[in-house]
Formats: C-alpha cells, sequence, structure tokens
C-alpha cells in the first residue's frame, strides 16, 4: 500500500514538473513576443501617453461645446480612437524623419529608430497601417469631416520634415494637434462657426506654449545638429514670449466661454489654468531640462482642468444657455 502510495506521489510530482516546464516554456514564449512587439509599443510611445492627453483634450472641449454638453456618442468614440491612432502614426512618422538626428540627443538615442531596434520599412509599414484605422474611423463621419481629416494628415505628415527649414516649427505642430477642434464642430454640427475657429486658435497658441517648454530641454543639443524650434528662436526671451502666449491662450478661451454662453464653473477652471502656468514658470526659470519637461508634462493637468471646467458648467451652471 505504501509502495503504491509512493508511486502515485512520484507520478504526481512528475505531472507537476512537467506542467511547470510547460509554463515555463509558454511565458519565454510571451516574454519573446512582448519583446519583439513592445519595440512597436514603444515606437508609438504607448508608453508615454501624454500626447494622447494633449491631443485628446481639446478635441473632447469641441466636442461638448459643440454638441451644447452632449456630444453624440458615435461621434465621441470616433474622436477617441482616432486620438491614440492618429498620435501614435505621427510618433512614427515623427522618429522616421528625425532617425538620424535622435541618436545625438541625449533623451531620444534609446528611440527604435534611432537605436536600430525597428528597421525604417517596418516602422513606415506600421505608419500606413495606422492610417489605414483612421481612414477606416473617418469613413463612418460626414463629407466634410472626411476632407479635414485628408488635410489634417497631410500636416502630420509634413510637420516633422518643418524642423529642417522653418524657423518655429512648433506653429505647424500646432495646426496638426488642434485639427481636431475643427474636425469635431464638422462632425458634430456639420459646419465650424467662429467659435470654433476661435478654439482652434487658441489651442495653437497652447501647442506652441507646451512645445516650446520641451524645445528647451533640448536647445544645446539643437543648436548643435542645425534643428530649429521656438525654444532656439526665442533665445533668452523664451520665459516672456511663453508668459505672453499664456495670457493670450486664456483670453482666447475667455472669448470662447463667452460665445458659448458658459459660467462660473468654466471661468473658474481659467483661474486654475492660470495657477498652472504661473507653476509652469516656476518649472523653467533656471531652463534646466529636467525643470522643462515637467512644465511641459504639467500641461496635460491644465488640458484636463480645462476640460472638467466646461462639463461641469453644463452639468451644473447654464453652459450653452
Amino acid at each position: 500500500m505504501k509502495m503504491r502510495t509512493d508511486g502515485e506521489a512520484a507520478a504526481t510530482m512528475t505531472a507537476w514538473n512537467r506542467a511547470g516546464l510547460v509554463v515555463r516554456r509558454l511565458m519565454h514564449h510571451v516574454e519573446l513576443i512582448l519583446e519583439h512587439y513592445g519595440k512597436y509599443g514603444r515606437l508609438m510611445r504607448l508608453h508615454r501617453p501624454i500626447g494622447i492627453w494633449l491631443l485628446l483634450w481639446p478635441t473632447l472641449w469641441a466636442l461638448w461645446l459643440a454638441g451644447d454638453g452632449v456630444p453624440d456618442p458615435k461621434v465621441f468614440v470616433v474622436f477617441v480612437l482616432g486620438t491614440v491612432v492618429m498620435r501614435s502614426a505621427g510618433c512614427i512618422i515623427n522618429d522616421f524623419a528625425d532617425r538620424k538626428i535622435d541618436p545625438h540627443v541625449r533623451r531620444t538615442a534609446d528611440r527604435p529608430l534611432a537605436n536600430g531596434d525597428v528597421a525604417p520599412g517596418e516602422a513606415l509599414i506600421l505608419f500606413f497601417g495606422l492610417m489605414l484605422v483612421a481612414l477606416g474611423l473617418v469613413l463612418t463621419l460626414n463629407r466634410l469631416t472626411l476632407w479635414l481629416a485628408a488635410a489634417g494628415a497631410v500636416v502630420a505628415v509634413v510637420y516633422p520634415f518643418t524642423k529642417r527649414w522653418l524657423s518655429a516649427p512648433q506653429f505647424v505642430l500646432g495646426i496638426a494637434f488642434s485639427w481636431g477642434v475643427p474636425m469635431a464642430y464638422a462632425a458634430q454640427l456639420g459646419e465650424i462657426p467662429r467659435i470654433g475657429w476661435l478654439l482652434f486658435v487658441a489651442t495653437i497658441v497652447w501647442v506652441v506654449i507646451y512645445d516650446t517648454q520641451y524645445a528647451m530641454a533640448d536647445r544645446e543639443d539643437d543648436i548643435q545638429l542645425g534643428v530649429n524650434s521656438t525654444a532656439v528662436l526665442f533665445g533668452d526671451m523664451d520665459r516672456t514670449a511663453i508668459a505672453g502666449m499664456q495670457l493670450l491662450f486664456l483670453l482666447a478661451l475667455a472669448l470662447v466661454g463667452r460665445g458659448a454662453e458658459l459660467g462660473p464653473w468654466f471661468f473658474g477652471s481659467l483661474g486654475l489654468a492660470l495657477l498652472l502656468f504661473l507653476y509652469q514658470q516656476f518649472l523653467i526659470r533656471n531652463r534646466d531640462p529636467d525643470g522643462c519637461i515637467r512644465a511641459f508634462l504639467n500641461n496635460a493637468w491644465l488640458g484636463g482642468c480645462v476640460f472638467a471646467g466646461i462639463l461641469l458648467d453644463y452639468v451644473f451652471g447654464a453652459g450653452g444657455g
């Protein structure tokens, strides 16, 4: 009886060992798959969602304002998904354009195209695949939105190359990152009213603000490599220029709020945005790269703050009249 029990125990142990071996092999294959495809996630910057938030917030501002506080659910889903897809595609084409520059910049040297983890051909295949997904999404919307999406795609592709010949490429990026605003109005209303264009301009200013802060972290490398940016263009006047644009952005949003008949919740959010801008000025006071990047990242909170003001005004206030 004891021998049979020992035999059963041995058999059970063998079964567990085999199961453990299978699990270890499976985990090894999973690790290989994640390692292989993880490089594409890094290429799309999915591990750094700050760009998604900065692209998404203005789009949500526009959707809620155009929808008078109740945006169309289908339009909302399409724009959220489209934001993730287009930001990912934008990162790929940006890194493709900068693949010979990024290895010489400390902050970007470990990007997949810069360090050779991803071949240029692989990057282009992934880029065109994402653009096809974006096309499929926008085909569910009206014709005006489709035409705007086509124009926005051109701007997104052109932007990375403007750093070679345009002194202030951040303004082109501003158009690309703000293009979701007129598209949201077009999708929701079938037209773009004046308040939509005003919000578009305000968003362009905001993009130039935070991307100048971002570029300040790389200014020394960019000067050596001959890469243009507003940080290089503004020079010692960078903080003053950013402060002026911050005030212009808040003024433009105040005009948007007035035109949309928003109330204290929204204007209160602008007060909080002002405090966040002051904090950003504090962060960039010494122009050290770490402080500049922190100021850049802080803009995700600012965008959310403005959206919260719009949302709360429609829920509790008299938003939209």
